[in-house]
């Protein structure tokens, strides 16, 4: 059984470190990325099984880079988990009516993100 492909994108190093930590740690792996455009160039070539976005990032937000994602059709049932540090409604609205899984409020502990990162997967 292959390990579960994580995509991570956020534009904080130092959130991009401790993800990816914790993900590979657990056994998944991890792809990191600090904006939307470089992220839909990896896409072009790159199958993830599950995707953690930030929504506060400079250029494209993690909201417009979902509606990207989704309008590529292989992505379109992608699971999604939208990290955020202001539990705006407006945005977990929208993040909902655009498909997603899950909406964890910064900081999200270790522990929180790996059970909810699980259970999308299938994983009890």
């Amino acid at each position: 059984m292959s390990k579960a492909k994580i995509l991570v994108v956020d534009d904080e190093p130092n959130n991009q470190r401790i993800l990816t930590y914790t993900l590979n740690k657990a056994g998944y792996e991890s792809a990191a990325m600090a904006d939307g455009t470089n992220t839909l160039h990896w896409l072009e070539s790159n199958t993830p099984d599950l995707a953690i976005l930030d929504v506060s990032m400079p250029g494209m937000d993690g909201i417009t880079l979902l509606g990207h994602i989704r309008s590529i059709p292989q992505f379109a049932h992608l699971p999604v988990i939208i990290l955020t540090g202001s539990g705006d409604d407006d945005e977990r609205i929208r993040a909902e009516g655009l498909g997603i899984q899950a909406f964890l409020t910064k900081p999200a502990s270790s522990k929180m993100v790996l059970e909810t990162v699980s259970n999308l997967l299938g994983h009890e």
